[in-house]
């Protein structure tokens, strides 16, 4: 077992497998500097790590992962633009390192996800959900948008889909994410690691290369490749910078950590 500060990874019970954790249960596992950096450094270690051959990421406590840390959504809102587009650039990093990881990827989700949370989900190969678990993009309730995750969402999820959560900012439950796509199974949270060790028990018996050259076969059959993707994540950072110095992005920041309504909520 490997642990860091918001991090845990253990070798899997089968051979060649890891499993990585988010680990900070006290903050719901949220997202902050530390923990992207940590996150994106540990993908980039098992991608060239020619013993892994499969991960597992979940998270530790009831909540696979809350989103933004608070802190970090305070210090960034006090942020330039210019600070915030590089601080979006590291998100996009690791949500790219995950999704193009060459080796096959599972999403134990054993509790609610949110926004960064749910692009996490999206990058894996193979998403187990809990049957509690719940996913919300509820980016607009703050005047933003889930500009970094967009990529790696609608390609789980199809467009439309997207434009109905993304806009509406709902909380959705498991059985809806898995009959949109976010998710490919549900279970109960005393049965994911059964439906997991199935899935990595098949996963065992393929040839790694070839799982490797399929994977990347079919993210370029759907259009999506390292390079495009790149590009993407620079255009999507300088949009959610822009908005969240904007006056609608302040606003609903300021509202969301002051625990008010914001201004464009009628009284």
């Amino acid at each position: 077992m490997t642990q860091t500060d918001y991090l845990r990874l253990d070798r899997g019970s089968t051979e060649g497998t890891v499993r990585l954790a988010l680990s900070r249960p006290k903050t719901h596992n949220a997202f902050d500097d530390v923990l992207i950096a940590e996150l994106t450094a540990a993908l980039e270690q098992l991608d060239a790590d020619p013993s892994v051959r499969a991960v597992v990421l979940t998270g530790e406590g009831s909540t696979f992962s809350a989103g933004a840390d608070l802190g970090w959504m305070r210090r960034m809102a006090q942020a330039s633009e210019a600070e915030n587009r590089e601080d979006s650039l590291k998100l996009a990093k690791l949500m790219r390192t995950l999704n193009f990881l060459s080796k096959p990827t599972i999403a134990r989700v054993n509790g609610s996800a949110y926004g960064g949370g749910v692009g996490l989900v999206a990058c894996c190969d193979y998403a187990i959900g809990a049957e509690g678990a719940k996913f919300s993009l509820s980016e607009v309730k703050l005047g933003l948008v889930p500009a970094v995750i967009s990529p790696y969402v609608t390609a789980a999820i199809g467009p439309r889909h997207a434009r109905r959560l993304f806009t509406g900012a709902e909380v959705i439950e498991a059985p809806e994410a898995l009959a949109i796509g976010l998710l490919h199974t549900v279970a109960p949270v005393a049965e994911l690691d059964a439906v997991v060790d199935r899935a990595l028990h098949f996963w065992a018996k393929g040839g790694p290369v070839a799982q490797r050259e399929a994977k990347q076969l079919a993210l370029r059959m759907a259009g999506l490749t390292r390079e495009s993707a790149e590009r993407v994540d620079t255009e999507n950072a300088a949009l959610i910078a822009r908005l969240r110095v904007s006056p609608e992005g302040q606003e609903g920041l300021t509202a969301f950590l002051d625990k008010r309504p914001p201004n464009w909520i009628p009284s």
